[in-house]
């Protein structure tokens, strides 16, 4: 009895952040937001850069507030905290109609929804974990996978409804769609063991009562830099994610420049956000079999030679569905298993710490697209367009693969060992 109602809370769990991570697709539509205000702004000169900063600013609060979320989550509980963040992120997209200028951009879906997606971005990456013991990296994967099952849907209805209606009216909608999931999503997820009550103990995930609150020092503690293999993982991660948000944000755009219209890179992104779902929970499957580091390494090369092999020479709309699905299925293993491999290289008391500052580091990634766009700006008439956005995002997970490797063997010694 005891284990059916187990399994019922679980799967309960992953219907509740499967809500919660449709706040999370609108990230993957920036791609689609991204070409479409290129057009509405064609007029202003480096439309394209700029544009990118409003993803950017987005991307830098979802992990700027996360020590503000392990804050107020421990004093309050989670629920509190979740509300604040839908009402927050809700009222970003609503304003974010209103939008005649691009820096309206910046502060409407940059600041204020970046800043609600987090609060309800690390709890649905926090919570699954004290439910699962075992296969905690296939649990993870799955909660984690819900972004790119919604992700197939609505770039399609985004860009019927800036065809139809207009960009003003596609966030309000938006907007409304979120509140919607948000409000479910509120009154149905739980804590196993809340943290104004209890602190983790174990590795299985219980927790003794009775336990002081954690100050922020605790929470967010920056010697654990100190530890030279976590200190390598923050850097592999800084330099790997850089590059998977370059094709999310400008795939679309290059299938404009090639000819092909807004429905058809729109069929992009919906086929790169579909594959990131099965991806995701193929890759959490795997990791529990040959181990996460492992798993994670051979995503980092696939992504690599799928952007110097089949993105570079992408011309035809053939070639760029090919790199959209391989892409996709393997960019975002990272978020899938930044949980388990951080515990298990810093071990399970200095895991909410270690999370932590990971999350804070993870703002010097959402700088890569800007960071892709000025390199393309100053080297565009001495190459082919959108030549930059290929290289960067191979040289970067290529890169981030070295470095995991070069942590594998300093923790192991041994190459093909399972980690």
């Amino acid at each position: 009895m005891i284990q059916v109602l187990m399994v019922d809370m679980v799967g309960l769990l992953y219907w509740e952040h499967f809500l919660l991570s449709l706040q999370l697709l609108v990230l993957l539509l920036d791609g689609v937001m991204q070409a479409h205000y290129e057009q509405v702004f064609q007029n202003i000169p480096n439309a394209q850069l700029q544009l990118s900063f409003a993803g950017t600013l987005m991307e830098l609060f979802v992990d700027l507030m996360g020590p503000v979320f392990q804050v107020l989550s421990s004093r309050y509980g989670i629920r509190p905290v979740l509300v604040l963040g839908s009402l927050i992120s809700v009222l970003g997209l609503e304003l974010a109609g209103f939008t005649t200028q691009i820096w309206h951009l910046y502060l409407t879906q940059g600041v204020l929804f970046g800043a609600g997606a987090s609060l309800l971005y690390v709890a649905a990456m926090s919570v699954p974990a004290q439910w699962f013991n075992k296969r905690r990296g296939l649990g993870l994967s799955m909660v984690s996978s819900g972004a790119g099952v919604g992700g197939v849907v609505l770039p399609f209805l985004v860009t019927e409804m800036n065809k139809k209606l207009d960009s003003g009216w596609t966030y309000r909608i938006l907007g409304f769609v979120c509140l919607a999931g948000n409000v479910i999503t509120c009154l149905l997820v739980k804590e196993k063991y809340p943290r104004n009550k209890k602190v983790k103990t174990a590795e299985d995930g219980e927790e003794n009562p009775a336990a002081s609150q954690p100050s922020l020092r605790e929470i967010f503690d920056f010697g654990i830099l100190k530890d030279t293999n976590y200190l390598i993982w923050v850097i592999s991660t800084m330099i790997s994610v850089m590059g998977y948000f370059v094709p999310f944000f400008f795939l679309p755009s290059y299938a404009n420049h090639l000819g092909y219209s807004s429905s058809d890179s729109t069929s992009l992104t919906a086929v790169m956000a579909g594959c990131t779902c099965v991806g995701r929970i193929a890759v959490g499957y795997i990791s529990d079999r040959i181990g996460r580091m492992n798993a994670l390494i051979i995503c980092h090369i696939i992504s690599s030679l799928a952007s110097f092999l089949i993105w570079t020479f992408a011309t035809t709309y053939g070639s760029l569905m090919a790199f959209a699905s391989v892409f996709g299925l393997v960019c975002s293993s990272y978020f899938a298993l930044m949980s388990p491999i951080t515990a298990t290289i810093v071990g399970i008391d200095l895991f909410p710490t270690g999370l932590s500052v990971l999350l804070l580091t993870n703002m010097v990634p959402v700088f890569g697209p800007s960071i892709a766009s000025a390199i393309e700006t100053s080297v565009v008439a001495y190459s082919e367009p959108y030549f930059s956005y290929k290289m960067f995002t191979g040289v970067t997970f290529l890169i981030g693969a070295i470095i995991l490797i070069f942590l594998k063997l300093k923790m192991t010694r041994a190459i093909l060992s399972k980690i």
